[in-house]
Parts: C-alpha cells; structure tokens; sequence
C-alpha cells in the first residue's frame, strides 16, 4: 500500500499491468478514432461543426492520455498533481461529448445555453479539483452524474436534431458510465480500478459511435 497526502493507491503489479492494458487500447482507439471523425468532419460539415468534432476529438484523447499518465506513474509528489489533471479531466471530457450534439442545435436559444451551462459546470469542477485536491470527491462523482444526465432536460429539441440512432447510443453510454461509478467506489474489490476503466473506454467507444453516426447520417447525400 502506498499513500500521500492521505490518498491511498493499493493496486498491486498485476491490477496496474491490466490497467495499463485498458488504458493503451483505450488511448490507441482514441487517437484512431479522433483521427477519423477530424477528417470525416473536415470533408463533409459546416465550421461549426468541424469545430465540434475538434472540441470531441481532442477532448477524448487528451482525458485517456492524462487518465493513462497518472495511473501508470509512481506513487509520488507528480502522481499527486497528475491527479489533479485527472479528476479535471472527466469534466472536461463530459462537456465535449455534449458539444458535437448541442452545436446542432446552436440556433436554438435553450439548447445552445445548455452548450454554455455545460462548459460552465466543467469549468467550475475543474476548478474544485485543483483547488482543493483530495478533498470533495464524493462531491465531484455527484457533479460527474449530475453532468452526464442534465441532456434529459433537453432531450427533446437534441432528438430533433439528431438521428435516433445517436439519441439511443448516447443512452446506452450514459447507462455504462454509471454502472461503471459502482466499480469506481467499490474500492476494496481487486481490479477495481481496471475494471471501471473498462467501463470508461467501452462507455466513450459508445458515445464516440453517437457522434460519429450524428456526423455521418447529417452527411450530404445522406
């Protein structure tokens, strides 16, 4: 067991090598996928939503990438600050899976100052966190899903906008990454740690499916 500044890692060899695995696949995956749907958006949208799928693509791959570098470091005064990117990262991450689907709807007075609201509440955890790290974080899991489910206030004019085959994998996602906070607190059951990763990269792999057909079916000719 190691600790620092009361914060416990009591993973051992075994539980971070299959993290560091779902971790690698997750960031490759990412980066693939990013790469794609860039260049998909380059060829076929508006700047708007070029803008978008920039804001999604960077937003994935920078929390994965951060996500990987914090777990696989050593206990240490960096693993400490890395922390603190981490956490900031999920908010950061939530609001940029927003974007590609509220910017549809950037017209409309009520969804584009859910855009705002969004960027607003992610900033403000980004802020908690490195601010007063180690501290709050039952707090931030509440913000994580407070965050994640706020598009059912708007889940009406987003379905307007969107394919529904969007609408339904945002769902699904939404429903991982939530079952997925059950293994991120079950802090006593071996692997936890990799298993509520699995959840995160399996959940975003659904999520990037959304925008990736929002993209796609929106598509000239399509």
């Amino acid at each position: 067991m190691a600790e620092f500044n009361g914060i416990r890692w009591v993973y051992d060899r075994y539980e971070l090598i299959a993290d560091g695995i779902v971790h690698g696949v997750g960031l490759v995956l990412a980066l693939i996928g990013a790469t794609v749907l860039i260049f998909y958006a380059t060829l076929w949208s508006s700047y708007g939503a070029l803008a978008a799928a920039w804001i999604y693509g960077v937003g994935l791959v920078l929390t994965l990438a951060i996500s990987f570098s914090y777990n696989a470091w050593p206990v240490s005064p960096t693993k400490w600050y890395l922390r603190r990117f981490d956490h900031s990262a999920i908010f950061l991450l939530i609001a940029a899976t927003y974007t590609p689907f509220l910017q549809r709807g950037a017209d409309d007075p009520l969804l584009f100052s859910m855009l705002v609201a969004i960027w607003l509440f992610a900033t403000a955890g980004i802020v908690l966190k490195c601010v007063f790290p180690g501290r709050y974080d039952r707090l931030a899991i509440l913000l994580y899903l407070a965050m994640g489910w706020s598009g059912v206030l708007v889940a009406g004019p987003v379905a307007a906008r969107i394919p529904s085959a969007s609408m339904l994998l945002i769902v699904i996602g939404g429903v991982i990454y939530s079952l997925g906070v059950i293994f991120h607190v079950w802090e006593k059951l071996r692997f936890q740690n990799a298993i509520w990763h699995g959840f995160v990269v399996t959940a975003a792999a659904v999520h990037y499916s959304a925008v990736f057909t929002c993209f796609s079916l929106s598509a000239p000719g399509v």
